[in-house]
Parts: C-alpha cells; structure tokens; sequence
C-alpha cells in the first residue's frame, strides 16, 4: 500500500479507541490528521438557533493523529505498513 486515502479500512494502533476497526471517513494532509468511522466520537450540546429548529445532543467523529492508524490489507486483513504519507 502506497498511501493512505478516504474509504480505507485502518486499525486504531494507539489512543483511547486502540484495537478498534473503521473506514477513513476524511484526511487533512497539512495537519497529519485522520478522520475515521466510529473512532472518538465527540459529543455536543447544539442550542437550536432558528425558531422552529430542535436542539440537542449530537455526536460525531474527531480527528486522530495519521500515526496512529494502520492500514488493513484486503487480500488478507492484515494490517500493514505503509510506504510513503507524504502527498
């Protein structure tokens, strides 16, 4: 594997979330960071800001640093090490 891109299946490897599975939801290369399906969720508290708008609770994911993730073969659902995470 090349490099690490959106739709790929990476393993949590360090953090409060390791072990855990996911899909790489987003990446933002300037910062090194990773956005994947599942992993830190965040919770806020959202007040509505329209009349007839509900607030309320909403959770979504955070971002991890790229090394803390490792990419998961297909052929064998391994995981693996990857090559270059440069652009």
């Amino acid at each position: 594997m090349k490099r690490l891109k959106k739709n790929d299946k990476v393993l949590v490897i360090a953090g409060k979330d390791k072990g855990k599975q996911g899909v790489v939801i987003g990446i933002i290369w300037k910062k090194n960071t990773v956005r994947v399906e599942g992993v830190n969720v965040l919770t806020r508290h959202v007040k509505p800001k329209r009349q007839g708008e509900k607030g309320g609770i909403v959770k979504e994911e955070g971002y991890i640093h790229i090394s803390n993730v490792m990419p998961i073969r297909t052929s064998d659902n391994k995981p693996c090490r990857v090559n270059k995470i440069e652009r």
